[in-house]
């Protein structure tokens, strides 16, 4: 149960991105969350599964998988969830203009990195 904290931290992290950026646009945040979310849920998942292989393959990490480390694990769930969530907002005909990328990009590290971080920092 302990290991699920990370990813379900993870998870909100990326629904309030969306919503953040569904109500600063002035668009409904609950009727339209699920279309902004989707692709960047995806993205995260693909995330957690490289970093849990990566992880994997280095022999004395695989035991001590650890979803709270900044690197590898963080960087990894954050470049998933950034780069899948735009090729799939691209694919589904969404959005993907450049000011975009680099908010969601600045956002989503400030969010997937910046807790891992301080809990590292208060550990």
């Amino acid at each position: 149960m302990r290991k699920l904290v990370p990813l379900v931290v993870d998870a909100l992290l990326v629904i309030l991105f969306c919503a953040i950026g569904r109500r600063s646009h002035e668009e409904a945040v609950l009727t339209g969350l699920l279309k902004t979310v989707w692709p960047f849920a995806i993205g995260l998942a693909v995330g957690w599964v490289v970093a849990v292989v990566v992880a994997s393959r280095v022999k004395e990490q695989a035991a001590q998988f650890d979803g709270t480390t900044v690197w590898s694990t963080g960087v990894l769930v954050w470049l998933g969830t950034l780069c899948g969530g735009m090729v799939l907002r691209v694919i589904s005909g969404q959005g993907t203009a450049f000011s975009f990328i680099m908010v969601a990009a600045c956002v989503l590290a400030l969010f997937l990195l910046g807790w891992r971080a301080a809990v590292r920092a208060i550990n």
